[in-house]
């Protein structure tokens, strides 16, 4: 059997193999490195351990202890250094855990609490969300409203960035056909797999519809466009850019959101809560 080091590489390798989000390989990651350098410091613990030896349910139950009660945390909060752990970002921490068992093909599996109201997501969970969004159409929804929709979620789970950060973008930003995809952000760029690829594709075709139809000239590059004129202006000097020549604005992105959500899943859901969360945090 590997040494544990070794198969937590292969298991990340093939997560990225398999176009993986980069959120979703970050956590996984980190959680995997935090688990066995609990265990490597545990006394009597050999340099070399081995990925089976490192499943034991006695290690994995003195790692969530240990997590549960601060003592694993990477910086200071609010709460203070030693601050328990979220009951959202333990429950990550245990899909990690049976992920990588389940690559191992070792017989131990922990139990996944009820997925809480807490601040974020584990990424296993936005992705299925995601895919419902992007492969269910309510048929009430526009369908460039919901297009465009589902591409935003996909992102903000992609990138960890809030909508008002991802607001600003163009067109130019997206890297769709270079090797990795990525989109080109302010610090960098960020690798997208190919579910969120394939849903900024669709949204590129509705916009470049609703362009084509609603200004003449030069394209102005915005990435999020308005799919629909908000209501009719009361006077003549008020009335609106075509909806191609103006960006959409974050409360229109938040609420066209909040509208998908409902009507597909019954329940509100914060496009917040599709971030991947930070394990230093946490």
């Amino acid at each position: 059997m590997k040494t544990a080091q070794a198969a937590i590489a292969d298991f990340l390798a093939l997560l990225q193999e398999r176009r993986y989000a980069f959120g979703t390989r970050r956590l996984r990651g980190i959680y995997l490195t935090e688990y066995l350098e609990h265990a490597l410091n545990t006394p009597g613990t050999p340099p070399d351990l081995a990925a089976a030896d490192l499943m034991e349910l006695d290690r994995a139950d003195a790692w969530l202890a240990a997590a549960a009660a601060g003592e694993l945390r990477q910086r200071n909060t609010l709460r203070g250094p030693n601050a328990e752990a979220s009951e959202a970002a333990q429950r990550s921490r245990i899909i990690t855990y049976n992920a990588f068992a389940d690559f191992l093909r070792t017989p131990w599996r922990l139990e996944v609490p009820p997925n809480p109201s807490g601040e974020y997501l584990d990424p296993d969970d936005a992705a299925r969300i995601i895919h419902t969004l992007a492969v269910r159409r309510p048929p009430t929804a526009n369908e460039a409203t919901w297009i465009r929709t589902a591409a935003l979620a996909s992102l903000v789970a992609a990138t960890g960035r809030t909508v008002r950060e991802l607001a600003e973008l163009d067109v130019s930003n997206l890297r769709l056909s270079h090797r990795p995809p990525a989109v080109i952000l302010e610090d960098g760029p960020v690798p997208l797999d190919a579910d969120t690829v394939s849903t900024l594709r669709r949204w590129l075709r509705q916009r470049a519809a609703i362009v084509a139809r609603t200004i003449e000239g030069t394209d102005p590059g915005y990435l999020w466009v308005p799919t629909k004129q908000a209501g009719t202006p009361r006077r003549p000097e008020n009335e609106p850019l075509p909806l191609g020549a103006r960006r959409a604005t974050v409360r229109t992105l938040h609420a066209a959101h909040r509208r998908l959500v409902l009507s597909l899943l019954g329940r509100p859901l914060r496009l917040g809560e599709l971030r991947p969360p930070d394990p230093a945090d946490q």
